[in-house]
């Protein structure tokens, strides 16, 4: 009984909460609530001619998306708030470049497997390094996280304005970009790189399997309900932990990977783009659930490219879709903590 009351308000309140607390903000502004919602949801849908370019715009945005939301759900399942995926994205594509640099001679196949290692090996050991500073040092993850993201940002940086910058000047565009035989193969006259939502895909799959199919992710869920009773039953409490972590920093190293392979073709300052704390939005409201994480991330891209319209239709910014997917968020939360406290 508990259980269906939860099913069914939860998402009642976080959709009603968020819908509202939104309209409010976009009244404040004097700006019809029903149109802005209207270009949000059916913005991805314009005229015919645009529509598998936005279509394609939208895939491309959720595949990063939904790669660091399932490596997140790990993380979350373990007990772990990963702050620190925005830092894990960016060294994971400043890894990924690092081996197109070294070897632009291999056969492109063999350059974008090896560039994919090399990117899920940066993210994860960069959120190696946060899980370390939690064990060894009793660092709180979100603190470690967020500091290791602004030593990622320093990083990138200095290698955009200094070893890696573009021949003859320093540019806040990026490095310069890679040959175009490099690029991802896309579809004619659109910007999908099929190998995109494949790996996301993949990446799901995979974090699904592990939480729900293997005797490791039991273990995993065992340590972030009561890490102490976990150990008390033989499980290594720090080890699942620091393996939660690299696995999700992996799966945001590949999301920075596409990021410099099929989306941007060089490393920019601002190479994740906000998608990882876009994940932590998406990660909180399924909570670790990875059923529900391709549904959200599609739901959350779809909202980001339809608010683009926004702009040129109602002359308000794009974020008002931010604001409604915080909002959400939020609410889920409320609700959450309201079915907790009446249990």
């Amino acid at each position: 009984m508990a259980r269906s009351f939860r099913s069914v308000w939860v998402p009642l309140v976080s959709v009603a909460g968020g819908l509202l607390f939104t309209t409010l903000v976009l009244l404040g502004t004097q700006v019809s609530p029903l149109e802005a919602y209207r270009l949000i949801v059916f913005g991805v849908l314009p005229e015919a001619g645009q529509r598998p370019i936005r279509l394609a715009d939208m895939l491309m945005l959720a595949s990063p998306l939904l790669l660091c939301s399932a490596g997140l759900a790990l993380t979350f399942a373990a007990g772990l708030y990963n702050l620190g995926i925005e830092g894990q994205i960016s060294i994971g594509a400043v890894f990924a470049l690092a081996v197109v640099r070294a070897f632009p001679e291999l056969a492109p196949p063999v350059l974008w497997a090896l560039a994919f290692l090399a990117g899920a090996f940066g993210g994860a050991l960069w959120a190696l390094a946060a899980a370390a500073l939690k064990i060894f040092c009793r660092v709180n993850e979100i603190f470690a996280g967020l500091g290791m993201n602004f030593v990622a940002v320093g990083v990138t940086l200095y290698l955009v304005f200094g070893p890696w910058q573009r021949p003859g000047t320093a540019s806040m565009s990026g490095t310069a970009p890679l040959p175009r035989e490099l690029w991802l193969p896309t579809l004619e006259g659109l910007r999908l790189a099929p190998l995109s939502p494949l790996l996301a895909a993949l990446g799901v799959a995979l974090v699904w399997f592990l939480l729900r199919r293997t005797n490791w992710g039991l273990s995993v869920r065992a340590v972030g309900l009561n890490a102490s009773a976990a150990e008390r039953l033989g499980v290594p409490p720090f080890r699942r932990l620091a393996e939660a972590m690299a696995l999700c920093g992996a799966l945001a190293g590949v999301a920075g990977s596409l990021q410099v392979l099929a989306v941007f073709h060089n490393l920019i300052p601002n190479i994740s783009s906000g998608i990882g704390l876009l994940a932590l939005l998406v990660a909180l409201l399924v909570q670790a659930s990875p059923i529900w994480i391709v549904p959200v991330a599609i739901a959350f891209a779809w909202f980001s490219i339809g608010s683009t319209q926004l702009p040129l239709r109602l002359e308000i910014d794009s974020s008002i879709a931010g604001v409604l997917q915080g909002a959400l968020v939020l609410f889920a939360l409320l609700a959450r903590g309201l079915v907790h406290r009446r249990g």
